[in-house]
């Protein structure tokens, strides 16, 4: 099942995206699938027909990335793989939606994108096993976890660089029904591929993160966690347009601008 959330011009809601004849319709509902029972409307609104995709979830507690869980990108970085996850925040504040601009802030002259697979908790998590962990993630979307290089590199820690407003795009909606051990990860800016991965090349596995993490963070109903990018990590720049993809969720696209001084 696919979740969105979306407008037509009123406030956000929420439908289950379906295909018929190679267009995608959403059967709208009441209710936030998130953290309630919905119903259905019975209204069925074509995507594109003045549908605005809008985040499917903006986190009420917490994003959590995990920083070089591919050996690729940790290498081509300088870096080596972790013994154990590295983990690091961004604020919900960072989330925008299909479609909606990256802004450059000021304090950065080198950002960079970074295409991942995201998991969106369905439940209260904490202290649960790998082999339960699964139970307790509602679905997964597509995630850009856009990087000030330049502030990550001076800051002495990853605040800032990751978590600036607009640094976390997602979308175009949640997927509750994936295998998620071998999907294609990848990027594309202005058409052009810059990312080409898999997840069977995660270092640490979403049943392994979600349990790893719950030990530390009591995981609440519409976190997420950032699994990790694959190599062919590079720069963007005002007027560019970045295309991340994970395999059987779809493309998440979003334009670059820079703010205004």
């Amino acid at each position: 099942m696919r979740i969105a959330r979306f407008t037509t011009g009123d406030d956000p809601r929420f439908g289950f995206v379906q295909t018929e004849n190679g267009k995608d319709f959403l059967a709208v509902v009441n209710g936030d699938p998130l953290y309630m029972p919905v119903t259905p409307t019975g209204e069925r609104i074509e995507i594109g027909d003045g549908v605005r995709l809008l985040a499917p979830v903006i986190p009420r507690s917490k994003i959590i990335g995990v920083g070089r869980n591919y050996a690729d990108h940790a290498k081509e970085m300088g870096n080596e793989v972790p013994t154990s996850p590295l983990l690091f925040f961004k604020p919900n504040t960072a989330v925008i939606g299909p479609d909606d601009p990256i802004v450059l802030p000021d304090f950065t002259s080198e950002a960079s994108y970074e295409s991942e697979l995201a998991v969106v908790i369905g439940r209260i998590t904490k202290d649960v096993t790998p082999e339960r962990a699964l139970d307790h993630v509602l679905g997964y979307t597509v995630a850009n976890d856009v990087t000030a290089r330049d502030a990550q590199r001076t800051d002495g820690q990853w605040a800032r660089a990751k978590g600036f407003d607009t640094s976390c795009p997602i979308g175009p909606w949640i997927e509750t029904e994936l295998d998620t051990e071998a999907l294609g990860v990848s990027s594309r800016v202005n058409g052009e591929t810059r990312q080409d991965g898999n997840t069977r090349d995660l270092v640490f596995d979403i049943a392994f993160l979600v349990s790893y993490i719950s030990e530390a963070f009591t995981l609440l109903p519409g976190d997420l966690i950032l699994t990790g990018t694959p190599a062919g990590v590079g720069p963007i720049v005002e007027g560019d347009r970045v295309e991340c993809e994970v395999e059987g969720i779809g493309v998440l696209s979003n334009p670059v601008v820079r703010r205004g001084v």
